[in-house]
């Protein structure tokens, strides 16, 4: 989650409340195709007005002005240790505010540098086993950096992915640690291969396992000593469940699989309208580049089909909804327009154009419904 400029952090928890009753409701399939499940969902969900669940704001961390430990600059991820606290990794400060589950802020972890413990260019955290902070630099340094409870440094490792760059990493709630990685080619050296993979790995940042292996999205192509950009193309969202399986979802189409040590389990589908990109928000993109990059970037006529995935509670799949730049409130638009640096391209689409909205599924794949988080703004 980013959070806005001024650097207001707000952190929510859903109330759940249990279905009862709901399959005899829910009008959909299950069939077997050749041992894999076949879930075909109807628009509408299972839930009914007496049962949807509901997400309230929990806690809100962060002051405009005021004391500085409350402050943030650019806020580019969030992740909680068993216990509840809370960590901030700050982009732009390239360090970590530790708070307690109430909100009271206790230390900093790291600090603008090259030296043990310190940060450049981190732009992913997550949380291993046993409360080991892992903050990743995919750029300036090249490591991933092991911080311990108290925040002491544990060292680092290079990051194991030799031509290839790390898109995303993700931890599961047990504390197993993926990566998507990506091959990449310096320039005047050969187009790599086009196959991205998610990759488990150990706590000393050794490859153990592939989860999976897929095509290559088109967001970036290189060929010979330039690339270009192809805003919107389709791109995996995934996410590691409780039980360690992944679930992976390409965004070009509502369909997200379920896997378990590389072999498809389950497909969930629903329905789903595509929505062509307008006159208005194909100006806005083309007018955030440069002269040069407008040369090199091509914009698809659709939006994509969904934001994100995650693994949520009692085994439920939730599934963003991607909000058009028609939708997005004047100040997101001017942050999203300060965007300069091509390789946080994936990111930043992503932090932006995630709405508040989420279909949720239950660990069978059935729609239950959607859930809407409350505002930023307030």
């Amino acid at each position: 989650m980013k959070g806005d400029r001024t650097g207001t952090v707000l952190m929510l928890a859903a109330f759940l409340v249990a279905c009862g009753g709901g399959e005899s409701r829910w009008a959909g399939t299950i069939t077997d195709s050749a041992g894999v499940m076949i879930v075909s969902n109807p628009a509408v969900g299972i839930w009914t007005d007496a049962d949807r669940w509901t997400v309230e704001e929990e806690l809100r961390i962060g002051v405009r002005e005021g004391d500085p430990e409350y402050q943030f600059g650019e806020i580019i991820g969030i992740t909680v240790d068993s216990h509840g606290r809370i960590f901030v990794l700050d982009w732009q400060a390239q360090h970590i505010k530790v708070f307690s589950p109430e909100g009271v802020y206790e230390q900093t972890i790291g600090g603008r540098g090259g030296g043990p413990g310190e940060l450049l260019d981190a732009v992913f955290i997550a949380m291993g086993m046993a409360d080991t902070l892992l903050v990743a630099e995919v750029r300036g340094n090249r490591r991933v950096n092991r911080y311990a409870p108290d925040g002491s440094s544990l060292g680092s490792y290079r990051i194991p992915f030799a031509e290839r760059f790390a898109l995303l990493i993700r931890s599961s709630p047990s504390g197993e640690v993926a990566a998507w990685v990506r091959p990449f080619a310096m320039p005047g050296q050969p187009e790599p291969e086009k196959i991205d993979r998610i990759l488990v790995l150990s706590p000393a940042g050794t490859v153990t396992d592939t989860l999976l292996t897929f095509p290559s999205g088109e967001t970036f192509s290189q060929g010979g000593p330039s690339f270009s950009v192809m805003l919107f193309a389709p791109e995996p969202a995934w996410d590691i469940t409780e039980d360690s399986k992944l679930l992976f979802g390409v965004n070009d189409r509502y369909r997200i699989g379920l896997y378990a040590f590389g072999k498809l389990e389950r497909v969930i589908e629903k329905p789903f309208e595509r929505k062509s990109i307008p006159d208005g928000d194909r100006q806005f993109h083309l007018g955030r580049l440069t002269p040069r990059g407008r040369e090199l970037t091509r914009l698809l006529p659709f939006y994509p089909a969904f934001n994100d995935i995650i693994a949520g509670p009692n085994g439920t799949i939730w599934v963003q909804y991607f909000r058009p730049v028609s939708e997005l409130s004047d100040t997101e638009r001017e942050t999203l327009g300060m965007m300069a640096q091509v390789d946080r391209i994936i990111i930043t689409q992503r932090d932006f154009h995630g709405a508040p909205d989420w279909d949720v599924f239950d660990a069978e794949g059935r729609y239950l419904g959607v859930v809407t988080m409350p505002p930023l703004g307030r």
